[in-house]
């Protein structure tokens, strides 16, 4: 991990504003998807536009932090029908409420480290994930002025810093019918969203 974060380049791709639903609303799982997952998330909400920024500056494009739980549904993740494709990221995390966010924007002022921030999932009361942003491989400042290399980032768009391990794949154990997440991060307050499959809506 140490060479990843000091030689590799983070992994970047786009999600849907479609995707994003409150932080407790409920979840319907699609009838298609036959592996849905958890990945509880820091977002930075970006700010001000940030073009090819440099590192040393991505964090003064950041108005602030909240909570997001970038759902995946594991079997969508790769094309078996076209496997040189790779990876179909809309179809495995863009369905609508995917992306559970909030409960609260904190201001970046009021959270003066945000590579010193506690992320906790549980589910059914069941802690699943609880580590530190500080063991993230790539920091907040690097993965926002990676990401505006290519694209221009607007205020408003949020990039999420990826999941610390202990997803449901990690313990063998998916989203189902009538469960229920509460995610938070140090200071970001706690999201609590229950899970319903489609047939049961």
């Amino acid at each position: 991990m140490d060479r990843r974060a000091a030689e590799d380049l983070p992994y970047v791709f786009i999600g849907l504003p479609s995707a994003i639903t409150g932080p407790y609303d409920d979840v319907v799982l699609p009838a298609w998807a036959e592996k849905p997952d958890w990945e509880l998330e820091l977002a930075a909400v970006i700010g001000r536009p940030a073009h090819r920024v440099p590192v040393e500056e991505a964090l003064g494009h950041v108005a602030g932090y909240t909570i997001a739980n970038d759902l995946t549904d594991r079997a969508g993740v790769f094309r078996r029908d076209m496997p040189q494709i790779g990876t179909d990221w809309l179809r495995s995390k863009n369905a609508p409420g995917f992306t559970p966010l909030g409960p609260w924007l904190v201001p970046a002022a009021s959270v003066p480290d945000p590579g010193r921030l506690r992320l906790t999932l549980r589910l059914n009361g069941e802690t699943m994930q609880d580590e530190s942003t500080e063991d993230m491989i790539f920091d907040v400042a690097r993965m926002v002025s990676y990401a505006s290399q290519t694209a221009r980032l607007l205020p408003g768009d949020l990039v999420l810093t990826g999941s610390p391990a202990g997803n449901g794949m990690h313990w063998g154990r998916l989203l189902r019918d009538g469960d229920v997440m509460e995610a938070s991060v140090t200071g970001l307050g706690v999201q609590r969203t229950r899970c319903l499959a489609e047939a049961a809506r």
